[in-house]
């Protein structure tokens, strides 16, 4: 299922309707087509049909409206409830962390994006990938202080000069690639 995941993920469309799906719980078609209009209707349907067949998406519902048969979409996995992989060593269970850590950050950035008047250098928002080489023992200190710095900001409290932001960090493992850095 990961490399299914990973093809909607990568196909524009696809990723926004799995996101849709998921910010709503269950959703129509029609309520699909309405929100993503710029999605033409005979690809909507084709794309939640192979979804289903790939088993990423389930029929919760299924309602007769004229002579037709109106199906209600869901998500076949819950990617608020990571699963445990520490000590297991599981690539598969490891991705499907990576897909739902994903998939929730991309909702929020959603999100943002759908919110009128955007401002992305006012609201300060980014993305940062930096290719560093690093040992174990640096990597670690690096952790640590990137924890020693968000984790007592989890504590404020809301207050009108404060915003709502959503700080994610993923570590790769070690690639090939030979780039030294890129940001956005």
């Amino acid at each position: 299922m990961n490399e299914k995941i990973m093809e909607c993920i990568s196909n524009p469309a696809k990723s926004r309707l799995m996101i849709e799906i998921m910010r709503r719980g269950k959703v129509t078609a029609k309520y699909l087509a309405e929100k993503c209009v710029d999605i033409p209707q005979t690809t909507l349907y084709r794309y939640l049909k192979r979804m289903t067949d790939d088993g990423l998406l389930k029929i919760v519902g299924e309602t007769p409206i004229r002579g037709t048969v109106e199906k209600t979409y869901a998500l076949t996995f819950d990617p608020s409830d990571p699963p445990s992989v520490l000590g297991q060593n599981s690539g598969a269970m490891y991705m499907q962390m990576f897909f739902q850590y994903f998939l929730t950050f991309a909702k929020i950035f959603q999100d943002y994006c759908d919110t009128p008047g955007i401002d992305i250098k006012k609201d300060r928002s980014g993305l940062s990938l930096s290719h560093v080489y690093l040992t174990d023992e640096e990597l670690e200190k690096v952790a640590a202080d990137m924890a020693q710095i968000l984790y007592p900001l989890q504590e404020n409290k809301p207050k009108p000069e404060r915003k709502l932001r959503t700080v994610g960090l993923i570590i790769s493992p070690e690639h090939k690639t030979g780039e030294t850095g890129t940001d956005w």
